[in-house]
């Protein structure tokens, strides 16, 4: 990989940073162990350049506060006022908080759990050691992602999740980020969901920030352990204004017979990286990825997806889609692995982007790379401006051009908002694209 280590200001920083506040750490044995392997794997892997053909679109260097600790606390100044205002309206669930990449216990519903876990990642080394031991730092792999490193190195703190076998969540779960500063901050969390076998719920994450213009760049990862013949559907809403930037990394891990489906869906945003990964490790699994991003102004929305399948008689499907406004960029690269055990497996992908300004920019490139022979597999990719002829036909019907367009718009991102299963969910979702379309 081709890096930025000579030149790299947040590189040296990184590393300085490291190497002065866990000099002879004293954290919990598998922290430390993976700190330690995070801050090595950063280091020879460097940050990605524009020269890498994984990141050839996306320049992260502008994602990177210019002058800012990696350890620099922030007095927490959220209220429940304040969570209550991020509520999806009519959603019936249960929200965890977690604040600056930290897992907030009073600001987070946690009465009532029953055989349900969820504490803070950094509790559960003690109180679950079995589990972080089969699971934590096995998926997301330090020495393959920059970003996956220097988290790994730093800041292992959020939401540690595990639904036991035969459980099934009725009410669904969210997982509410916030950004508060008033000056610019580095935000880094980690998370570990542990579904098991026949279990079932409804994971919901949504990132808002209430840093005004202050400029945020956060790194996450989650890891996703779905057992077997277990249902799991996971959706993320990335809104937390034109000031912040992130680089998401989702690492999930299927085994046999079970159902995984997760949703983006990106808003108002600066410069954001969304790495979705895959691993389908059992028989008989079915998988769907599914995408939409509206960009505005300077915004530049990157979704890398990777679907690995290593065991025969599965499905994926992927749906991405992009409208791009403005100066904006919008990219889609997405992969199919078919190993040579996978026989008989179905994958598919769609990725399309309409571009409304001459000086907005959309990417797309999706990959197959197939060692089986009895598969049935297909992609393709479409990228344009609006339907011209659909565009005059509501014209001829009296509507204004503002709103045929509009009309348009909304039934093009409803293709992936109609795969949401959750009716409030839906709702809320649709009014913030309406927001976004005006």
């Amino acid at each position: 990989m081709l890096t930025l280590k000579p030149t790299s200001d947040f590189y040296s920083r990184a590393l300085l940073e490291y190497d002065r506040v866990f000099s002879g750490d004293g954290a919990p044995r598998p922290f430390a162990d993976l700190r330690r392997r995070g801050r090595d794997a950063f280091e020879a892997l460097g940050i990605p350049t524009k020269r890498d053909e994984e990141w050839k679109h996306t320049d992260i260097r502008k994602a990177f506060p210019s002058d800012v600790s990696f350890f620099d606390p922030v007095a927490l100044r959220i209220t429940l006022d304040d969570v209550a205002s991020h509520s999806i309206p009519g959603l019936d669930g249960r929200t965890i908080v977690v604040v600056n990449g930290v897992f907030e216990p009073s600001l987070s519903e946690l009465d009532g759990l029953g055989e349900i876990v969820i504490t803070s990642l950094r509790a559960s080394a003690d109180a679950h050691p079995e589990l972080m031991q089969a699971h934590f730092g096995r998926y997301a792999e330090v020495g393959e992602n920059s970003f996956v490193a220097l988290n790994s190195a730093f800041d292992l703190d959020g939401v540690f999740l595990y639904v036991p076998d035969g459980v099934i969540v009725e009410q669904p779960i969210r997982i509410l980020h916030v950004i508060d500063a008033d000056k610019e901050v580095i935000v880094q969390s980690r998370h570990l969901f542990v579904f098991g076998q026949n279990s079932q719920a409804r994971v919901i994450e949504t990132h808002h920030a209430r840093t005004g213009s202050v400029n945020s760049f956060g790194n996450h990862v989650t890891e996703i352990v779905v057992g077997r013949d277990a249902v799991i559907d996971h959706y993320r809403v990335e809104d937390e204004g034109d000031n912040a930037a992130q680089v998401n990394t989702t690492q999930v891990y299927q085994q046999d017979r079970s159902v995984f489906s997760t949703t983006t869906f990106t808003f108002a945003s600066g410069l954001v990286r969304n790495n979705v990964n895959v691993v389908v490790d059992g028989e008989h699994c079915e998988s769907s990825l599914n995408g939409l991003y509206i960009a505005r102004g300077d915004q530049h929305v990157d979704n890398r997806t990777l679907v690995d399948h290593a065991k025969p008689g599965c499905n994926s499907n992927e749906l991405y889609k992009g409208i791009i406004y403005d100066r904006a960029t919008g990219v889609f690269n997405g992969k199919v692995l078919v190993r040579r055990a996978a026989q008989q497996t179905n994958a598919y992908q769609q990725s399309q982007g309409v571009v409304l300004s001459d000086d907005a920019d959309h990417y797309s490139k999706p990959e197959l790379e197939i060692f089986a022979d009895d598969v049935k597999c297909s992609h393709g990719s479409t990228t344009g401006e609006i339907d011209l002829d659909a565009l005059f036909y509501c014209r001829t019907r009296g509507i204004s051009f503002e709103d045929a367009r509009a009309l348009l718009l909304y039934a093009f991102a409803h293709d992936v908002v109609k795969r949401v299963k959750l009716e409030p969910l839906r709702d809320w979702l649709n009014a913030r694209i309406d927001e976004r379309l005006d």
